[in-house]
């Protein structure tokens, strides 16, 4: 069961990635100046990497952990390896991702741009998959999930095609 202490914990960690991307946008911007957007771009992209990764590996970790005994020695490793990767990895990951994704959108003035909204509205619903899996894994740390691995598996696939569209959009700018 998660406690008020690992709540705060992880609280202070995104507290923290995020304090420490603004602090790093700013300083690659007074250094770096004009060149400093590709620069951000590197790292928004490395961002959105790893955020991905986490999205796509977390749901296959819960359709292993549901083979699992409650209590098992496997379930604890998996309620581990589940919330390491939600708050070391993926958490700070999807800050840095908005952050500097925002940033960088606001720099090339894409705010009223068709493909812009649309993609900002599958980067939104992405988070949203996040905050299912967050909660996912809360439930599983409480020894409550009730959903079966094939539930897990078709969920698997919606980061992916989101990812899809986003790219499409970003990339061929079709409206």
């Amino acid at each position: 069961m998660t406690t008020a202490v690992e709540e705060k914990s992880a609280a202070a960690r995104a507290g923290l990635a995020l304090a420490i991307t603004v602090a790093i946008t700013a300083l690659t911007i007074l250094i770096f100046g004009e060149s400093a957007y590709l620069w951000i771009k590197s790292v928004h992209v490395i961002a959105i990497i790893s955020w991905m990764a986490g999205l796509l590996y977390l749901p296959r970790l819960f359709i292993y952990h549901c083979d699992a005994p409650k209590g098992s020695v496997q379930s604890e490793t998996f309620k581990v390896m589940e919330a390491r990767l939600l708050n070391i990895i993926m958490l700070p990951a999807m800050i840095i991702s908005w952050v500097l994704g925002l940033w960088l959108a606001y720099q090339q003035g894409f705010f009223g741009d068709g493909w812009f909204l649309a993609k900002l509205a599958l980067a939104i619903a992405l988070s949203g998959v996040h905050g299912y899996f967050v909660a996912s894994a809360r439930r599983f740390r409480q020894d409550a999930n009730d959903k079966p691995p094939r539930h897990w598996r078709i969920i698997n696939e919606v980061p992916t095609l989101l990812m899809v569209g986003i790219v499409i959009l970003v990339i061929v700018k079709p409206f």
